[in-house]
């Protein structure tokens, strides 16, 4: 089989790969080494799939229906095969294989003592839900309702001895980002620097230290078999609760900016999420002001002008 990278995914990766990196270029020959090593047989790739990493539907050789996912390091495949090997399927997809050795470095994906085996390294065979059915397909009440509970399970204690990276490490490196690109462009200086003070206030208290799963939204909610929803695709970090639903908050942006009532409705769905789910709603309000802010301003770095237009315009909204 050809395993053609949809282009959903190449154009993602165009937008963030350094430059000379070929990962695209090998991820056919690093999907047949994986596809053999596991003795899986392939039914298709996922069509349109995700923004860093190509997503395969396999069966293993006893014939259990799996997903075979295959990511660059930069995209932290490490980092993920530690989060849902510490969930162990409570609320989030299962891992089909055990990790290897904890020698790897969580927080960058990269093994503190010689090389993963190219077959291993950013590949992780996981349970198969239903990949065309998200909790995004629910009316929307129901929808933020499903994924908030979704959102709660994974709420635990990091390992001790964790190194996933923190809310601190992962939010500073996006501010110096954009700060350079408010310094560029004066038309984003005001909403950047607004957001670059709720960050600076968020983080000289945070309430909660707890793995979280670091980009969550409806669409990485799926239905399942073992329970009707699960999470998919952590970006796992350690902090806040309120850092992790702030992503949620924004979700269906472009029917919220098409709403004449769409700052009222934002509004209420801060209040409404920050209660269901016992998070003080303006460290909600904060770090969703953050999160819309460095998302704006990065789709505007990388030319997706009509996503930076609604992220900028619903964060000024709050």
């Amino acid at each position: 089989m050809v395993f053609e990278p949809p282009q959903r995914l190449v154009r993602a990766l165009g937008e963030t790969a350094p430059h000379g990196d070929d990962w695209l270029e090998r991820l056919p020959e690093l999907a047949r080494q994986a596809v053999a090593r596991r003795e899986l047989a392939v039914e298709r790739v996922q069509v349109p799939g995700g923004r860093s990493s190509l997503v395969v539907l396999v069966r293993t050789a006893d014939g259990t229906p799996a997903v075979l996912k295959l990511a660059p390091r930069r995209a932290r495949p490490e980092s993920e095969r530690a989060a849902l090997a510490h969930w162990g399927g409570r609320g989030a997809v299962r891992l089909l294989e055990p990790p290897p050795s904890s020698r790897l470095r969580s927080s960058g994906g990269t093994p503190v003592s010689g090389e993963a085996p190219p077959s291993t390294e950013g590949v992780l065979l996981l349970e198969r839900l239903h990949p065309d059915v998200s909790v995004r397909s629910l009316p929307e009440a129901r929808a933020l309702l499903e994924a908030a509970e979704t959102l709660r399970r994974l709420w635990v204690e990091p390992p001790e001895d964790h190194t996933f990276e923190t809310v601190a490490e992962r939010t500073g490196r996006q501010a110096e980002a954009m700060r350079a690109s408010a310094a560029s462009d004066p038309e984003v200086a005001p909403l950047v620097e607004a957001a670059l003070t709720a960050r600076e206030e968020l983080l000289a208290a945070p309430p909660e230290h707890r793995l979280l799963h670091g980009t969550f939204r409806q669409s990485k909610v799926l239905s399942g078999e073992r329970l009707p929803w699960l999470a998919v695709g952590p970006d796992p970090v350690v902090g806040e609760h309120a850092f992790d639903l702030a992503r949620l908050v924004r979700d269906r942006v472009e029917d919220l900016i098409a709403q004449p009532s769409g700052a009222a409705t934002t509004r209420r769905r801060v209040k409404r999420l920050a209660e269901s789910l016992e998070v003080d709603r303006e460290r909600l309000r904060g770090w969703t002001l953050f999160r819309a802010v460095e998302s704006g301003v990065r789709a505007r770095r990388v030319g997706r002008a009509q996503d930076a237009e609604l992220l900028l315009e619903f964060a000024g909204w709050l």
